[in-house]
């Protein structure tokens, strides 16, 4: 094994609570609340317009796209901002049909939409809440804010806001499209962690291996410049997907190619019924 030098480990506080290696994710609901919650969906429409679907080979944005759950949104509408400050200034077209108490506002004003989350999350101590748009699902005309919510304590319900990134562009959520997506992630960490900037030649293990990859990733590309392989499997190198070192020995015995995330399931005193993504829906 690796030894891992001084300073690169980071070190727990004395007074730092204890944090559950495994953490409860539970999303209390009030009556009346009717949230939709469910696995994020691996699919983005763009991945899929790529030919031959080619950017679910990077494995790393598949992963990120499965990272944790969504939030559906519960009317469809269309909105765009005029361009001034006050909240008046995001205009918000719902479509017919569609339950006034559940859209989306402008309450922030600054070109913002605010989207509102029913439930109250509970993570274990120590954990807490990362809070954002879904990955690698961008929209024209608009982005997603992010926030980290402490909520192994917090009695209080969060808001999920986008805002506009230019006036008069209309731009459009559908029903059951995701608006927010979240996972858990442990507290005082980062803050713990000691970054380095290293040589590579001071790792020579790290160095060969790299070497090898680089070395090996211009044979196959100048190898795919020369025989035009028409099997979408021969277009690529797929070491990392697998898990694999560059001479083939196997990497983690956890490397992950797939997310299976659970859907939030019935429990407690009663029914409270959150919506999640239909049997068969597109995401």
């Amino acid at each position: 094994m690796r030894k891992r030098l001084k300073g690169s480990a980071p070190a727990r506080r004395p007074d730092a609570p204890l944090r559950s290696a495994e953490t409860e994710l539970i999303c209390h609901v009030r009556d009346g609340w009717a949230p939709r919650i469910a696995p994020a969906s691996p699919r983005r429409d763009w991945m899929t317009a790529t030919p031959e679907s080619f950017a679910y080979r990077c494995l790393p944005l598949a992963v990120a796209n499965t990272h944790g759950w969504e939030v559906l949104n519960p009317c469809g509408f269309s909105a765009r901002w005029h361009g001034g400050d006050h909240a008046g200034a995001v205009e918000i077209v719902l479509d017919p049909g569609a339950d006034k108490s559940r859209a989306p506002n402008a309450l922030f004003g600054s070109g913002t939409l605010t989207f509102h989350v029913d439930g109250i999350f509970r993570t274990s101590e120590g954990w807490n809440l990362w809070v954002g748009g879904p990955p690698n699902a961008m929209k024209d005309g608009i982005a997603p804010m992010g926030g980290v919510i402490e909520t192994d304590w917090s009695p209080y319900t969060f808001t999920m806001n986008w805002r506009f990134t230019r006036p008069d562009v209309w731009i459009r959520f559908e029903e059951n499209e995701p608006f927010c997506f979240f996972f858990p992630t442990p507290r005082g960490v980062l803050e713990r962690l000691k970054p380095e900037l290293r040589p590579m030649e001071d790792d020579p293990e790290l160095l060969a291996s790299f070497d090898a990859w680089r070395q090996a990733r211009l044979d196959f590309q100048d190898w795919v410049k020369r025989t035009q392989p028409k099997t979408p499997a021969d277009q690529w190198q797929k070491l990392y997907y697998r898990g694999l070192h560059p001479d083939g020995t196997p990497g983690p015995a956890d490397h992950e190619s797939k997310l299976r995330l659970s859907p939030f399931r019935q429990t407690g005193s009663r029914r409270v019924c959150p919506a999640g993504r239909g049997e068969g829906e597109k995401g």
